[in-house]
Formats: structure tokens, C-alpha cells, sequence
């Protein structure tokens, strides 16, 4: 049975990379790919903080190569790129104060994660937990498609904002889409709600020309009509924004960056943390699995659980479920992942088989903004082995 009603209005957000805590997660996960590109091997759980022109990073990391890495110099070009280089903004890539407060990682936590250390000979989970991966067939990435609408949205307004097609756009910004499914089905759009920071300009215009964006970007998806509702700028003005505006702090976005609300989330934060850690990784591995699942054509919906405890390789449990969407038993599916033939839910494989220390064509930064899913080039997007999934099951 579907966790959702046959037909509902379903409601997605998601942010720009202006967007405060984007901010913060950009700039954990420019530190992480900078440990990564001198030691491999490095752990890092990096943390960050903005507001009014300041930049503070906290954490734990443990690197070869530290002290040829700026974390300040990082942080400086991070937020330029974004887009704050005006010192109007009150947060700005040449003037904000920098503080780091950044150590080694924890030794207790270090002899459960060391592969041939503590308990147990293999490289054990980072930590105990839960994590889930879904994918579904409502859209070409099966992705939901509230998020997924949403996180396209924004990117092409970043794009325009970048590019200076409107020039009054300031970096900071959230979008809204709500979806009237049929029968589970996507069937129109009922509402996109748009909020970005702009220069001081009247209201009339913004809202035209955002209109017009939204319409340009959804409009190939069908599923806008007449009656579809478009709330701009509701408040009337968005102009202090970004740090300024609202402080920002790593890992505050955590249904953005996945499915948009829909399924479950385990509540674990993805940027910041390298694959060692199991919040990251095994919920990259669970979309991964899920994701070719439904490429098989084994189900329309999948959702997948794994659960780790800290220092032990093997998960303690994981559960599949297709809400009812499935040609085979759920439990046929669970009994092929638990396996472990096909796909290797243990840290180490998950690493391995993803390449997630030696990340090539993309970079985790590029992960921490417009969704973890959903996009192109990342090896969890892939569907290679839909072929294996239905040979396996002989369907």
C-alpha cells in the first residue's frame, strides 16, 4: 500500500546556492574535495557557519596534507562564486572575517572506522544510524517531481542571475512547486511560489519577469495550465538576504538535498563529511540501488533502508519497499540485496564501487546545491545495473 493517497497535492521546496545555509555546505564540501585531492584518505567532518560578514568552520579533520590547505582561502572563493562580491550585501568574499576552529578526528571514532583496527577486520560504518534511497518513474531522473521541478527552477534562475539576463537578481532565493497527482500519477502543477532577493525594484517587474522564468522552465513538463496560482515575492520585498538576512549553518537542508518530502529520511546531513561516513555514502548507495530498481522496470516506486552501527561493516538491516508498485515480492528484492552479490551494502564496497574518494568529472561541492539526486554525473545516478537486477530475478 502507497504511502501517499492516490490523489493528493504534494509540496516541494528547494534553495539556491546563495541561499545561507547552502552557503555553509558549499563551503564544507570545498574543504572536503581540498583534503581529498592531497590524501585520499582523509576524514572529515567539517562544519560551517555564516552571518553578517562572517565565516566560521568547526570540526574534525584528519589529512596528510592540512597544512598545505587554506580553509579561508577556500571559504573566499566559495562565496565569490556564489555571487557575494558587493560589500552592499553586507556579506562579501573580500571582507568577511574568518575564524577555524577545526581538529583531529577522534580516536575512539578513528579504531571503528580504520579498516583491520578495533572490533572487527574490515573498515566498520562512521556511525550508528539509518539511512534511505528512493526513486520513482513520475519523472525522466525518477526523481519526485515537486523537488525536482523546484531544484530546476533555480537553476536556471542562478543561471540568468550569473549570466546578467536579469540584472537586479541578488544571489539568496527559494522555490515552491505543489503537484496535483492522479492516480499516483503527476497530472498539473497547482502552484510555484518563488522568493528572491533583488535589488530595490518595484515589485510589478519582478514578479513579470520571474513569471515568465517559471513558465519557460515547467512549461516543457505539460503540466502547467490557466489555473495554476504564481506567488512572487509574497512579503512584497526581498532585498536583505542572504547571511545578512539569516544565518546559515551546514547540514540545515536535508530535505532539499534529498526527495523533497517524499519517502523517509534517516536525518543524517550529507556535506561536510567524507565517505567513511555512512549518512553520506550509504544514502548515495541506497538512491543508487533504488534508482536501478526502478530503471529495471522491477517497480514504479522503490524505497530502500539501511541501518549501521558504529565500527561494524555489515548493516544491521535492510528493507525494501515499492508501496504496492512491484511485478516481484518486496521480499524477492530484499533477499537479493541482502545477499550481497549484486550490490555490497558495507562501507569499504560502497566507496569502491562509487569512487568516492577519487571523485572524477564531479566534486562534492557540486553536490551541495539544486539536490543530491536527480542530476546528471554522479555515479549513484547511473543505471547500470538495471540489466543485472532483472537477470537476477529472471523477469
Amino acid at each position: 500500500m502507497s504511502k501517499l493517497k492516490t490523489d493528493h497535492v504534494f509540496t516541494s521546496e528547494s534553495v539556491s546556492e546563495g541561499h545561507p545555509d547552502k552557503v555553509c555546505d558549499q563551503i564544507s564540501d570545498a574543504i572536503l574535495d581540498a583534503c581529498l585531492a592531497v590524501d585520499e584518505k582523509s576524514r572529515v567532518a567539517c562544519e560551517t557557519l555564516v552571518t553578517t560578514n562572517l565565516v566560521v568552520n568547526a570540526g574534525e579533520i584528519t589529512c596528510a596534507g592540512w597544512d598545505g590547505i587554506d580553509p579561508e582561502a577556500v571559504a573566499r572563493r566559495v562565496v565569490r562564486d556564489i555571487g557575494y562580491d558587493r560589500e552592499e550585501l553586507l556579506f562579501c568574499a573580500d571582507t568577511f572575517e574568518h575564524i577555524c576552529r577545526i581538529h583531529q578526528q577522534s580516536p575512539d571514532i578513528a579504531q571503528g572506522v580504520n579498516e583491520g583496527t578495533g572490533l572487527y577486520a574490515e573498515q566498520g560504518a562512521g556511525d550508528q544510524g539509518m539511512m534511505f534511497g528512493y526513486a520513482t518513474t513520475d519523472t525522466p531522473e525518477l526523481m519526485p517531481a515537486p523537488i525536482i521541478f523546484s531544484h530546476q527552477l533555480l537553476d536556471e534562475l542562478q543561471r540568468i542571475r550569473k549570466a546578467g539576463e536579469i540584472p537586479y537578481l541578488r544571489p539568496d532565493s527559494k522555490a515552491q512547486v505543489s503537484v496535483l497527482h492522479m492516480e499516483g500519477k503527476p497530472k498539473r502543477i497547482t502552484s510555484v511560489v518563488i522568493a528572491h532577493q533583488t535589488d530595490d525594484i518595484p515589485l510589478e517587474q519582478i514578479s513579470k519577469d520571474l513569471i515568465q522564468v517559471a513558465r519557460n522552465v515547467l512549461g516543457p513538463t505539460g503540466l502547467l495550465d490557466d489555473d495554476t496560482q504564481y506567488f512572487i515575492n509574497p512579503t512584497g520585498a526581498f532585498v536583505i538576504g542572504g547571511p545578512h538576512g539569516d544565518s546559515g549553518v551546514t547540514g540545515r537542508k536535508i530535505i532539499v538535498d534529498t526527495y523533497g518530502g517524499v519517502g523517509s529520511h534517516g536525518g543524517g546531513a550529507f556535506s561536510g563529511k567524507d565517505p567513511s561516513k555512512v549518512d553520506r555514502s550509504a544514502a548515495y548507495y541506497a538512491r543508487y540501488v533504488a534508482k536501478n530498481i526502478v530503471a529495471a522496470g522491477v517497480a514504479e516506486k522503490c524505497e530502500i533502508q539501511v541501518a549501521y552501527a558504529i565500527g561494524v561493516a555489515r548493516p544491521l538491516s535492510i528493507n525494501v519497499d515499492t508501496f504496492g508498485t512491484g511485478n516481484v515480492e518486496d521480499a524477492a528484492l530484499q533477499r537479493l540485496l541482502e545477499g550481497g552479490e549484486l550490490f555490497d551494502f558495507r562501507p569499504a564496497p560502497i566507496i569502491e564501487s562509487l569512487c568516492l574518494r577519487q571523485p572524477e568529472g564531479w566534486s562534492y561541492q557540486g553536490t551541495a546545491a539544486y539536490g543530491h539526486f536527480g542530476r546528471e554525473g554522479f555515479p549513484w545516478e547511473k543505471t547500470d545495473r538495471a540489466d543485472d537486477i532483472r537477470a537476477a530475478l529472471g523477469v
